[in-house]
């Protein structure tokens, strides 16, 4: 079974340190800045085998060179974006499957929010490292693709197990919620999930991970279909696609 390690940085950043207890291999997730992994890494007696980059943004790669000097582990990424991602040594494509030990993650390309972001699927774990592509009751900001395609990329993650534990980088799930409240007040699943949601923020505890499950019920980016938000937006028996691109114009502008 992979251990999770879970690091808040910054101001909102999540950095994930994987170790598959089997092989004593130990990979990290998009790590921002070096101190709080090499500290981790010391006090587990630990070695870093790999670094997983989902995107090129300097707050998920920020780390890469240090580390790779600090500790000779392979740097792993999207090889369309290879020139954007410091220090790569094992370029992905999409539907590539990576091992970490014993442990082995799914590749899938999804572009929206990067035109060369991907995400690592470890089904054995039902665990998703979803980078700024999905995010607990939100998804990323379009900075270089369009509606389209980060509609697209989330009707991948769409269709994985509900159990699949959801791990984003970004601590934005009570800022999300209040958005999503908007658009259907009356959704009783999101109405509990903010009390928790609210609960855990005042105890300066995270949010992260969610589940796949409470995403299809709360998650406005994943409830497209959904007849009472698309009534809340006057877009009734407006594509799937349009929807989502007016649901994402309203989170950029909340």
């Amino acid at each position: 079974m992979l251990e999770i390690i879970q690091l808040p940085v910054l101001t909102d950043n999540y950095i994930y340190i994987l170790h598959d207890p089997d092989s004593n291999e130990t990979g990290v997730i998009d790590p921002a800045i070096s101190q709080p992994v090499l500290d981790t890494l010391k006090s587990r007696k630990w070695s870093l085998s790999y670094i997983f980059n989902t995107h090129h943004h300097s707050d998920h790669v920020g780390a890469n060179i240090e580390l790779k000097e600090r500790t000779g582990c392979q740097i792993v990424g999207f090889g369309e974006d290879s020139k954007r991602i410091p220090g790569i040594d094992k370029k992905l494509k999409h539907r590539d499957e990576i091992k970490l030990g014993s442990q082995i993650a799914k590749v899938f390309a999804t572009p929206g929010h990067t035109l060369g972001h991907i995400v690592y699927y470890f089904a054995s774990n039902h665990v998703l490292f979803c980078g700024d592509t999905l995010f607990s009751m939100g998804c990323g900001r379009l900075f270089e693709g369009t509606a389209e395609q980060m509609w697209h990329s989330l009707q991948q993650l769409k269709s994985l197990p509900k159990e699949t534990k959801i791990y984003c980088t970004h601590e934005y799930t009570q800022a999300n919620g209040q958005f999503a409240l908007t658009l259907e007040p009356d959704n009783q699943a999101l109405i509990i999930k903010m009390q928790e949601v609210n609960k855990r923020r005042s105890l300066h505890q995270p949010t992260i991970p969610s589940t796949l499950e409470q995403e299809l019920a709360t998650n406005p980016f994943l409830r497209e279909n959904s007849p009472a938000l698309q009534q809340s937006i006057n877009m009734e028996y407006q594509s799937s696609i349009a929807v989502f691109r007016k649901i994402r114009e309203l989170k950029d502008n909340f």
